[in-house]
């Protein structure tokens, strides 16, 4: 899977700042810039490395690295804290645009389509159901994926490892995100087959958006209702999950409403939103996990952001199908940029 090598480079440092771009794939030539990553405090030396147990990732929106990190003063704790409790990550790039085209490739290792790259406001499904290929993609042209195609969540749930991806405002309207409801909450919210995605804007109650929960695309999750009830759920459950090691998830996905994540600026409800608030949201969240028994005895945060907020690119992106863009013809939001435009947005 795209993600797995960025798991083993965070396991290996004590606290990991992805910088520059967002952990859509490890292959050097996909998409466009994104922000930084940061992973929770562990061990100092690789040598005297505890086992992790429990992993969480916070994801965040649209900010690219000299807007994070190379600005501090525009998110003190997320350029400045955090990087000195751990380590930053430089040079990692998005694979595609929008954002659903990069929360699928997190999860799943599939490359955008033309769907994805639209965030698909209509959730069409795949017309066939099989992966091929050598790296595994399912061909063709949609936004549902059959079962055929697995997700991070259920490699965890075959290993017999818990997860839970924690979607904030999920369920504040059942009607706007199709949400069901069950003892922890509600859970599960997306479109149908050829339904309408009502989340792609904001309202002032509810700032959930599916589109920035790449396991809701897939029948491999949502297929089963009582298994994606298990393990798409709002923040309800959250704070009980952190509070007794027992019940929480060995992989929690954790992701803010459009405002808490930076997306919006301002904010539908008048918030500021940017990185304002997505620094808020990380000083709360933050040494709220790290004061967990969980944490305490094997845990690892990462931080990162989806994608940058502007068309550079990375590596030397050529245009037409390659590996790192096999569904589509150019990869990134507007195909290859200029060598300048790669190499401004990361310092080396």
């Amino acid at each position: 899977m795209a993600r797995t090598w960025r798991w083993l480079l965070a396991v290996a440092l004590p606290l990991v700042l992805a910088a520059c771009t967002s952990p859509g794939s490890t292959s050097p030539g996909n998409g466009t810039g994104a922000g930084g990553e940061v992973t929770g405090p562990g061990p100092a030396a690789v040598a005297g490395l505890r086992a992790i147990r429990h992993v969480w990732v916070i994801e965040l929106e649209n900010q690219g690295y000299m807007q994070t990190f190379g600005n501090p003063p525009a998110d003190p704790y997320l350029a400045r804290t955090l990087p000195r409790m751990g380590a930053l990550l430089e040079n990692y790039y998005a694979i595609g645009h929008s954002s659903a085209a990069n929360y699928i490739a997190q999860v799943s290792g599939q490359a955008p389509d033309l769907g994805t790259q639209a965030d698909c406001p209509l959730w069409t499904p795949f017309p066939g159901d099989a992966v091929t290929g050598p790296y595994h993609q399912i061909p063709g042209e949609g936004c549902v994926y059959p079962a055929a195609v697995p997700t991070l969540g259920n490699q965890l749930s075959g290993a017999g490892l818990g997860w839970v991806a924690y979607l904030q405002d999920m369920g504040n309207d059942p009607v706007r995100d199709h949400t069901v409801a069950t003892a922890r909450g509600p859970a599960c919210g997306r479109p149908g087959n050829w339904g309408v995605d009502r989340t792609q804007h904001t309202a002032k109650g509810d700032q959930y958006a599916v589109r920035h929960d790449g396991f809701a695309f897939f029948r491999a999750v949502t297929g089963n209702q009582a298994f994606c009830a298990a393990h798409i759920l709002s923040f309800r459950p959250l704070p009980g999950d952190l509070a007794r090691a027992g019940a929480t998830p060995a992989f929690s996905f954790i992701v803010p409403n459009l405002c808490n994540d930076g997306h919006d600026a301002p904010c539908v409800t008048g918030a500021p939103g940017g990185l304002i608030q997505a620094d808020a949201f990380l000083a709360r969240w933050v040494p709220t996990i790290m004061g967990t028994t969980a944490y305490r005895h094997g845990g690892l945060i990462v931080i990162t952001f989806d994608e940058g907020s502007d068309a550079a690119a990375c590596c030397g992106e050529t245009p037409g199908f390659s590996p790192d863009h096999p569904d589509v013809p150019d990869p990134g939001k507007t195909g290859p940029a200029a060598a300048a435009s790669a190499r401004s947005c990361c310092p080396r």
